[in-house]
């Protein structure tokens, strides 16, 4: 099981300034999908993320489509198409708590901004270690360009 981080999204999305590793995540994705190896989860962290990025592109034309690309990409996750299925995940205090105390990483929140992990990325790993207690006898890791929140991968 590997957890789709935003780094992986905005590269298949080709979001500006977001995507100077597009054929690479393109590669990976056709690589993971040939090999059915794993299963690909796309965190609720993720899809939120991405969409801040792309709210954030400049030229309307490009945020337009963007923004269409994105939405393309959700109805598939809705309609079971997607070479991913959304990681459904109970917003509530247990999860907000489990962010606050950092997880399962031995670090709290106030830790890894410090150190430069944001809370997007803390909040994946939260959701990967909620999924993780909901599942028996599955790994999962994170697919991520990222090397800060790839060390915790």
């Amino acid at each position: 099981m590997e957890f789709v981080d935003t780094s992986i999204l905005c590269n298949l999305l080709e979001v500006p300034g977001k995507c100077q590793d597009r054929e690479q995540a393109i590669e990976e994705l056709k690589s993971k999908r040939e090999r059915r190896q794993t299963d690909l989860l796309l965190p609720v962290t993720a899809i939120i993320e991405t969409g801040n990025h792309i709210a954030q592109v400049s030229d309307g034309r490009s945020r337009r489509s963007c923004a269409e690309r994105l939405s393309g990409v959700l109805v598939t996750v809705i309609e079971g198409k997607a070479p991913w299925a959304l990681n459904e995940v109970e917003w509530d205090a247990t999860h907000l708590r489990a962010l606050v105390d950092g997880g399962s990483t031995g670090s709290t929140l106030i830790q890894h901004a410090i150190n430069r992990l944001g809370c997007g990325d803390l909040n994946i790993l939260v959701e990967r270690d909620r999924y993780l207690a909901r599942t028996s006898g599955v790994r999962a890791t994170i697919w991520t360009l990222d090397e800060l929140l790839k060390s915790y991968s």
